[in-house]
Parts: structure tokens; sequence; C-alpha cells
């Protein structure tokens, strides 16, 4: 690989000079391009994003957000909700909902010049199920049976109970379709660096801890419905530069050396505005930015002292001070406000109640008190852990709302140990046993209500959930998720979703910080980039710079 050793450094080290000269720049060039601006073809965007993900599939949503610009799906999401062709063209569902008749594009290939056809969809449906993939995996968890290539341009994927919102799920950039291929013949280091599929980019290089180089695929030929242009992409490549201080982006964005910057924080996003560019802000559906109780081991196994924390907390008080406007209180602690079949009931639940708080906290035995002002138990002090991943799932303004969490809890005397994980510690599920916490943070993107299935599902020793974070197994909830997911009437789906929604807050189980956010501030210069609408991630096909 080519070595540019110096590059992220080059930003951090102009980034203090710069933000103090720079803060109108942006305005000053928007004036200026106001009239007369003209698409230019060619170029190269300078993208500045957070987190360096371990892959470029699969797994997580950083992961997701590359593998966008590279792999191509079956279909996409607009803005509405609808579902629009991309490899596939159509498709056809069964009366009993179980099976699915995709049509495909014709003449699509992949990169490496085989063709994207009805054998190369159901091999990829089998990779992901046998864990290939594995967030794909645990979304078809449950519900696929097989795929089957009718003929070259005709798949039929069969599932083993009905999922109303299948082909939703199918828009996340975890079900990128590669080549089968290159998953054969080429080693898993080099799939997992430079997936093989048909998108409007090819991974050219990755320089682990700097960089991963897009080019353009000069013979694109399927482009989603939703695409604003037809063809190949506009620019020639794309940086996709990894910067982990999010003070350090700015200063890049405002500096030029950036055209547009990932995850902006909430205390520059008012001035960035104000000096002309463009910001754009997804609140990503799912399970937003919540906290589970440990509901099998230490404090929180009493439902009164789960009780006792949450009522201790002020959270839209807190959000509010740290998000600036920005980021959304979340009360919920299933799914966020953009997740169809939302309960705001659920959301409602529990506001700050000291009183009661402790009232609870009396009732559970914590009734002594250390020197410190913390509550005991024969002798044992209420101390609990949450350990979090820090500038991974947890970004700046995430440890300023957990600090303030920590504070308040402190109030009515819980000692609340926060404990930041390295990427490294966090990944390891090193942390992730019933036995190494108390308290879990995250969060986990999706289209619609479904996530619940993934997030509350029992754990059994057959068959382990480590997305169960709370630990708590009820078949009574998961019946109720298993009929939303395959219920066919919208209504009904929803009223059991908020159903099951409002079981998780009723037994104080998890609840809900802070909406989680995707969001871009992008140069004047540079136009068309969209937030693709299945998870927020930025979309480069349509992007050019304007001259």
């Amino acid at each position: 690989m080519r070595a540019r050793a110096g590059r992220t450094t080059a930003i951090g080290s102009a980034a203090a000079l710069l933000m103090m000269l720079t803060a109108c720049t942006g305005a000053a060039q928007s004036a200026a391009l106001a009239e007369g601006a003209a698409p230019a073809s060619g170029g190269t965007i300078v993208y500045a994003h957070q987190q360096e993900p371990p892959c470029i599939f699969g797994g997580w949503i950083e992961q997701a957000y590359i593998s966008h610009q590279v792999l191509d799906s079956l279909v996409s999401r607009t803005a509405d909700g609808e579902i629009v062709p991309w490899l596939a063209e159509k498709w056809q569902v069964s009366d009993d909902g179980l099976g699915y008749t995709l049509t495909l594009k014709d003449g699509v290939e992949f990169t490496d010049g085989t063709p994207v056809d009805a054998e190369a969809i159901a091999d990829n449906f089998d990779y992901w199920a046998a864990g290939g993939n594995p967030t794909a995996a645990v979304w078809l968890d449950g519900f696929y049976e097989s795929a089957e290539a009718i003929d070259p341009r005709t798949v039929v994927i069969r599932l083993s109970r009905p999922y109303t919102r299948f082909l939703e799920n199918l828009s996340q950039a975890y079900f990128g379709i590669q080549s089968p291929h290159a998953l054969q013949t080429r080693t898993e280091e080099e799939n997992c660096e430079a997936p093989t599929g048909s998108g409007a980019f090819i991974v050219e290089e990755w320089n682990r801890g700097q960089d991963v180089v897009l080019v353009r695929n000069e013979d694109y030929t399927s482009w989603p419905a939703d695409a604003e242009h037809a063809g190949p992409a506009l620019v020639e490549r794309i940086d996709w530069r990894f910067v982990t201080d999010a003070t350090t982006r700015v200063a890049a964005l405002q500096s030029g050396e950036a055209d547009l910057i990932y995850d902006v924080p909430a205390t520059s996003w008012a001035a960035l505005e104000q000096a002309g560019y463009t910001l754009e802000k997804y609140v990503t559906p799912g399970r937003p930015q919540q906290i589970s109780f440990n509901t099998v081991q230490g404090p929180f196994v009493d439902e009164n002292v789960r009780r006792a924390f949450i009522l201790a907390l002020d959270r839209e008080a807190i959000v509010s001070t740290v998000g600036q406007g920005v980021i959304p209180y979340e009360g919920n602690g299933a799914v966020s406000r953009a997740t169809p079949g939302y309960s705001a009931d659920a959301a409602d639940a529990y506001t700050q109640d000291i009183t009661r708080a402790d009232r609870l906290l009396d009732e559970a035995g914590w009734t002594g008190r250390d020197a410190d002002g913390y509550r005991t138990k024969g002798g044992e002090t209420l101390e609990v852990l949450l350990p979090y991943g820090a500038g991974t799932i947890i970004n700046a303004d995430g440890v300023a709302i957990l600090q303030a969490v920590q504070e308040q809890a402190k109030a009515v005397g819980f000692k609340l140990d926060l404990r930041p994980l390295s990427p490294a510690e966090h990944f390891s599920g090193e942390f992730s046993g019933a036995d190494t916490h108390d308290l879990s943070v995250g969060y986990w993107t999706s289209v619609n209500a479904g996530i619940l299935y993934i997030n509350w599902r029992p754990s059994t020793p057959e068959k382990p959930n480590l997305s169960n974070s709370a630990f708590y197994d009820d078949p009574e909830l998961e019946r109720l998720i298993l009929e939303a997911n395959s219920e066919s009437d919208r209504e009904t789906q929803d009223a059991l979703y908020r159903q099951a929604q409002e079981y998780i807050a009723d037994r104080a189980l998890s609840f809900g910080l802070y909406d989680r956010l995707s969001t871009l501030a992008v140069s004047p210069r540079l136009q068309g980039v969209r937030q693709e609408q299945s998870q927020g991630g930025p979309s480069f096909h349509d992007a050019h710079f304007i001259d």
C-alpha cells in the first residue's frame, strides 16, 4: 500500500490556527458561488469521518457507511419510506408472505467482471445467514429459510415466517451484494479491505489509521431509482479520512482541507451554519442511545432499584444542556421517535422524581449512607459500573451526557462508575457478559421496530443473544414482537410494537437518553451529497463540485 504518513497529522497541526482564521470562509465561499455556479465533473472529495472500522462490510454502521459506496443493495429507501428498485428491478410477495420473488436488472456486473445474477444473490443470502456478515445474519435469524435462482434474473427468497417489513430491512447497507467469485477466490483479509461489488466506487487502497481511497467505477450501470442522475458518479475519487477528534474535523472543514465532515459537535453547529456550510441531520430509526439494566446480576435485579435510577435523572434537561438544541432528547428506551410504531407513552413513562426515587431505594433496603453520601446495604455501597465505547458508540457529546447522569444519580445515592473502553476493548466483547457490568449504553440503527426482536429475543444456552444487553428473557415480550413483525395490517402492527415498548418501560428494563444522529457539515462548493435513508450515511454518487 502507498504510504500516506502525516496526512492526518497535518490536519491536526493546522487546526488551531485555522479555526481562528476561517470562521467566515464558508460564508464568503457561499456568496461567491451563489450566482453562476455550475456543476463540475471530476475532482476528489475529502471526507473526514470520525471512526475507522475493522472491515469495509458487515458488523457495524461505520462499516455500512463505506460499503454503501461500494456495494449495491437490492432495494433503496426514499425519504418518505418508500422502497424503490436498485439491483432488483421489481418484486412480488406471495399471498402467505413467505416468498419474495425478485427480478434483477439486466446486464449488471461486479467490478471483477462476473454477473450480478440470481445465483449471486442467492449465494449472498446463504453467505450472510452462515455468518459471513454477522449483522445481516442477526436480521435474517428466525426468518430466513432459503434462496433459489429460478433463472439468471429471477431469485426467490423464502422465509420461515412472515416479516412484513422484510424489504425495508434489505435497504440497509448491511445487505450490500458482493461478488461470490471474489468471496470464494480471495482471502478473507482481501475481501475485508476491498470488497468487490457493483457500486458507484471501488476501493483503491486502505491506509490503516489514515484513510480509505475510493475511485469511481467508470462502468457503473446500477444506480438506485432514487438517485438524482443516471450514470457513473460525478467525482473521480473520495479520500475517506479518519479524524477522531471533533475539533480537528471542524477545523479541517473551515480551512478547506476537508470538503465535508461527519458527526458535527453540537457546540459547532450554529457557527458552521452561520458561516454558510450545509448542515445535514438524520435521526436514525431503531434503538436510540439508551441505557439497559443488567436484570440478572447486581443491584438492578430489583425492579425498584431500576426505577429509582431512572427517577433520579432529569434526562431532558441534561440532553438540552449538552445538545444545545441539536441533539433531540429521547425518553423511549426501546426505539427512537423516527421509528414507525413509536410509543410516546413509553417515552413519557418516567420523569425526574427524587422523592419517589429515595422511597424506592429505602424500600429496597439501601437505607444507609457511607462517608461520601452513597447509599449502603449490609455494609455494601450501591456502586454500579457502566462501561462504554469511547469515541465509537459514544462520542464527545455523549460522554458529557453520561457524566451528567453520573452527577444526578449521585444525588440519590448511586455511585456510578463510568469506564471508557478503547475500540479494541469494546468490540472484543470483554464487557458484554452479565458478570462484567451493571449498565450498558448503546444504539442500534434500523429502519423499523423490527430491531426489537434483535434486542429483546431471549438468550438461551443453545442460542445466545448477545444483543439482549438487559439479559431479560421473557416469552411474552418475544411473542408481542414476533406478532408485530409478521402482522400485515400496519395499524395493528404499530399497536403491537407500541405494546412491546410499553412492556419494556413498565418493567424499567431500559431507558432512553437521546436520539442517535447522523450529521454532516458540507462545504458550499460541494453539492449533491445526500444522506441515504436507511441509516443516514453519506451517499456520494450524485455529489459534485461547483465552480
